[in-house]
This record gives C-alpha cells, sequence and structure tokens, in this order.
C-alpha cells in the first residue's frame, strides 16, 4: 500500500526539518508506539507509523499550541500524503482546530500515543540507570497518577488510548515495550 510518503522520505524529512535532536527522538518514539499500538488493533502498522513519525513537523516553527499542526498539515498535504494521515495529524492537536473532536481510533490512538512518550522518557529520566531499559509498565502508571509529574504529558489525552480500545494499564506496557526496542536508536 502507497501512502504519498515512504518510510524512509518521512525520516529525511523528520531529520532535515528538526533542529532538536529531542523533536526527532520524540518522533521516533510516536513512531514505534503507534506501530505498536496498530499491531495490537490488528491494522495497518505502516499508516499509524507514519502518522507517528510525522505529526510533529512544525513544532519547532509553530510551538503555539493555536497554530501547531497547522504547517505540517500544508506540507503532507502538499506532499500528497495519506488523508487520514492527515487527519490524524491535525487532530492530535485540539487547541489549533476549535470545535473539531477526534471520532476514529486512529485519532485517539496517535494523541495518546505521541503524549505518553512525554511520560515514559520522564519516568526513565528519574532513575538513577536513566535507561527504558530500568523502567516497569508498573511505574509507568504510577507516574500516571502523580499529576505534578510531567506536567507537558496530559492525561486526559493519554486516557483516549481507551477509546481505541486499549486500557490504560495494557497501553502503558505496550508503549514502553515500543520504546525500549529503540532505545539505543533514542539514546535511552
Amino acid at each position: 500500500m502507497t501512502y504519498g510518503i515512504t518510510r524512509a522520505e518521512a525520516l529525511e524529512l523528520v531529520c532535515s526539518t528538526f533542529k532538536s535532536v529531542h523533536l526527532i527522538n520524540h518522533s521516533l518514539a510516536s513512531e514505534a508506539v503507534l506501530r505498536a499500538t496498530a499491531r495490537r488493533l490488528g491494522t495497518d502498522q505502516e499508516k499509524w507509523g507514519l502518522a507517528g513519525l510525522l505529526h510533529d513537523l512544525d513544532s519547532e516553527s509553530q510551538p503555539d499550541l493555536a497554530t501547531h499542526t497547522s504547517e505540517t498539515v500544508a506540507i503532507l498535504k502538499e506532499k500528497g500524503v495519506d488523508s487520514e494521515i492527515v487527519e490524524a495529524i491535525r487532530l492530535h492537536n485540539l487547541t489549533a482546530w476549535p470545535g473539531e473532536r477526534r471520532t476514529t481510533s486512529f485519532h485517539y490512538a496517535l494523541a495518546a500515543g505521541e503524549t505518553i512518550t512525554g511520560l515514559i522518557v520522564a519516568a526513565a529520566l528519574v532513575i538513577p540507570e536513566k535507561k527504558l531499559a530500568a523502567v516497569k509498565a508498573k511505574s509507568v502508571q504510577k507516574r500516571f497518577k502523580e499529576k505534578a509529574f510531567a506536567r507537558g504529558a496530559d492525561r486526559e489525552t493519554i486516557a483516549e488510548c481507551e477509546h481505541a480500545g486499549i486500557p490504560l494499564a495494557e497501553f502503558c506496557q505496550l508503549s514502553l515495550a515500543a520504546m525500549q526496542e529503540i532505545a539505543g536508536e533514542i539514546g535511552l
């Protein structure tokens, strides 16, 4: 199946767009979580992975949530990227699209999946090893309940995994395992 962009082209676009290694790593982590989520739900891993990889393309140029995703949507439409990927990316930031809402498991999974990566990274960085391999799913779940921990990881958005059909505890485990598989690639 073709999506208007290959994984290699998407990765090149991410790497050439971002100055921040952190944002490249976040994109790779989001891709891994989305692929694992798609696998769990029996849907298209390539499509969902591309959405995870490309979702924040304009986060350096459009850091204000009121406009974030607008430039990404324009870039991806111009490149002829699959409309379902573009729509999921657009709706992962509802602040920029007042009155819109997520309606599909793909929408919910991208929003929850890209958000949980921040919680998982934070959970790794507060332990002595500072490695994903040392993080346990139960500690991610515990940190989820601590509202002051990793405040940027919106708990309501992460909990939208349940609208996609995956219970929160399982989503924490699945996301952590996906990120652990690429830990070397993302420096954790």
